[in-house]
Order: C-alpha cells, then structure tokens, then sequence
C-alpha cells in the first residue's frame, strides 16, 4: 500500500486475525496488518503532526477501541485481546466490510457514541470520519469527548482487574489528590479496616483535622444495592459520623441512590465505577498526558492598540 487506510478499514481484519479465539497482543495484531497490507517500514513509522504517536498505530488502536465498545472483542487483562461470542456471530455473516454503520446495530456501541456529547448538548454528533457539517472546534471537542469516554472505559476495565491492595493504595492516592488527609502517613491509613462494623477505613476531610470522613470501598463488578448502603449508614451512625463516602468499581442501583440522596441527619457520596475513572483523569492518577493543543485566536485588543 501507498498510503495507511482509515483506522475503519482496519475493523474487520482485526477481528479475523482474532477469528482462532485465542488471546492476541497488540503488537502481533500491528503486525499481521502490516504484513497482510504490505505496509512499508516507512508508513509504519509515520508521525501524527503532533509528533506523540505512529498514524498507523493509531488508526489500529482505534479500531480495536470502536469494535471493542460494540462488544465484539474484549480485553481479558492488560495488552492482551481477544473475539467475543458476539464477533464470531458477526463473521458468521460474512460481513463484506466492518464500519461505524454495521456497528450501529450494537446498543453498547449506540450508548458509547452518544456519551460523547453528554457533557455538552451544543456538541454536533459527528463521527470522526463524517463531519461535514461540524466547525473545526466542534470536532475537536468531539474527539475530545470520545477519547476520554474509552479511557474512562479503560480504567474501569484496570479496576476491577485489579488486587484489594492495589485499590485500596490507589483510594488513598485519589483522596490526597483531592484535598483530604493531612499528609501520606495519616492517609495510608485510611483504608483497609475491612471488618469493623461496616467501615473501612477513615480520613481527615482537611488538613487541619476539623473534620472526618469515613470510608467505604468495594472492587465490586456488580451493582451495589440500597442494603449495603444502609449497612454503611448502620455503621455511621453507630460512629457518631455526619459524613461517608462510598467508592466501588462498580455501579449503584436506582434505589441505593435514592436512599442516599433522602438522608437528612448525615451525608453520603456516592461513587461509582464511572465517577472514579473521571476523577483519576481530572486529578492525574494513573493516566499521563500525551498531547496538549493549544487554540488561539487574534488578540483584538493588541492590533486596537497600534
């Protein structure tokens, strides 16, 4: 090939490559592409403009990302992917081709789209690859969105992977990030009390010490009920406690928030799988920052100034 396709283009033979239902990494995939392609050395090792990442991995990585959010391959752990019983139903069709069209017929995938504009309802709804009628800002803010919805999505994928150490160390770490606790030490022992009375763990809401939190984390994958939320409270009270915060990595039921949000003698927050991936990204844990783009505009005021 002559030039690198769309990262579209790339959907279906990924999934073909991953047709022998064994676990594949993404660098054996980067390469089948390239041989089967005939990609030279030198498209592979082409630059996006901003100098942070190879077009051609980029592209592969973005068709793995769509084709996993429409529930055709999974990530089982870290680097490492493969079919889903749903992909093998899609090549049973023997699909000619793979793009965001044949993907709309996934409501996961209808779902991850339209997260993209959540935040922002003055956002365009345009692909990437369609956005003739989005301005230049509108489409980045797009990408912007979508890019953050499948990090989000990789995080949560990490916890819940992850050991209790891991997570506990990682609520101590998100917490300090975010204002509470005096200092490490006094952090470090904010959680990992597993067994008394409901409470894992508790912190300063500050750093003066006027105040305490008191904790509960669970690594679920499931929901968490209005029960475990009024055992939390149980526990509060029995505390003397005014304030609680409950974290998981999973999600919460439409009754548990509910109940939490009815509580008039004390608060408690609560933090889903979601919420916590927002807020590692919003405070920089576990995630780095791969490029900045600055927008600007005529300085109206210097050229008035002349």
């Amino acid at each position: 090939m002559t030039e690198i396709p769309d990262y579209q283009f790339f959907m279906l033979p990924i999934l073909e490559y991953l047709s022998d239902g064994h676990d594949h990494g993404m660098k054996d995939i980067r390469d089948h592409l390239a041989a089967r392609y005939a990609i030279s050395t030198e498209l592979r090792e082409a630059f996006l403009p901003s100098g942070t990442q190879r077009i051609f991995d980029s592209r592969v990585a973005w068709a793995k990302t769509y084709i996993t959010q429409a529930g055709l391959v999974e990530s089982p752990k870290r680097g490492v992917v493969h079919i889903t019983a749903r992909g093998k139903e899609l090549l049973l069709q023997h699909p000619q081709h793979i793009d965001l069209t044949v993907l709309e017929q996934f409501p996961e995938f209808i779902a991850f789209r339209n997260k993209a504009r959540k935040n922002d309802e003055t956002i365009v709804p345009a692909e990437l690859s369609s956005v003739s009628t989005a301005t230049p800002e509108e489409q980045l803010e797009t990408a912007f969105q979508t890019i953050r919805i499948d990090l989000v999505s990789e995080l949560m994928d990490r916890l819940k992977a992850c050991d209790p150490t891991f997570f506990e160390r990682l609520v101590v770490e998100l917490l300090l990030k975010m204002g509470y606790g005096k200092n490490l030490a006094e952090a470090g022992k904010a959680i990992g009390r597993s067994g008394d009375e409901g409470i894992d763990g508790v912190i300063s809401e500050d750093k003066l010490g006027l105040d305490s939190v008191y904790l509960q984390a669970k690594r679920w994958a499931g929901s968490v009920g209005r029960p475990e939320i009024h055992k939390f409270v149980g526990a509060l009270h029995g505390k003397g406690a005014r304030k609680g915060v409950f974290l998981t990595t999973g999600t919460f039921t439409a009754e548990a928030k509910e109940y939490a949000a009815r509580l008039l003698d004390l608060r408690v927050v609560l933090i889903d799988g979601p919420a916590l991936a927002d807020y590692m990204i919003d405070y920089g844990l576990g995630v780095t920052t791969r490029t900045v783009y600055e927008i600007k505009r005529i300085d109206s005021d210097w050229f008035d100034g002349e």
